[in-house]
């Protein structure tokens, strides 16, 4: 068995009409065949420099990226439907005397569903629609309080200059 094999190249000089491996003459020409320096004739038919380029910068080389420029961030904030939160009760809550307690803290609650049960949800945001269909059912849907800065407020003495003639 075999332990190191040769390259090809060092086995083909001058044989073949002075092509080495390559195929044709022509195709050892230049950069033309290959499409250019590095990732000149990248484009979207490059079948030559695709697998390199995904390998290198991912699927998102290619194509648009959106409508916004790659600075702008995406809104990543957490979303959950009312018709989710009802359907898997079990999951997202305890069942108490009162109703269904739901913590969804980091959530904005969403939809204009009808509620069947009682939920009161702590949640960070919540659509009006969610609101009013919660509150219909006779739950409640609790934000966090803000915190509200204190301004200090400098009293201003008011000089009154008394005008005597």
């Amino acid at each position: 068995m075999k332990t190191h094999k040769r390259k090809k190249s060092s086995r083909q000089h001058g044989r073949h009409m002075g092509t080495h491996g390559t195929g044709a003459r022509k195709n050892k020409r230049e950069s033309g065949n290959r499409g250019g320096f590095g990732m000149a004739g990248s484009g979207k038919r490059a079948d030559q420099k695709k697998t390199l380029i995904t390998k290198l910068y991912g699927h998102g080389y290619f194509g648009k990226q959106g409508i916004t420029s790659k600075k702008t961030e995406k809104d990543k904030r957490l979303r959950i439907s009312l018709e989710q939160i009802q359907s898997n009760l079990g999951t997202y809550g305890k069942k108490t005397s009162k109703g269904w307690e739901i913590n969804l803290s980091k959530y904005k609650i969403l939809g204009k569903v009808e509620v069947k049960e009682k939920l009161f949800i702590k949640a960070l945001e919540a659509s009006k629609g969610a609101i009013e269909s919660v509150k219909k059912a006779g739950g409640e849907i609790i934000f966090p309080k803000k915190k509200v800065r204190e301004e200090k407020v400098v009293e201003k003495k008011e000089i009154k200059e008394d005008k005597s003639e």
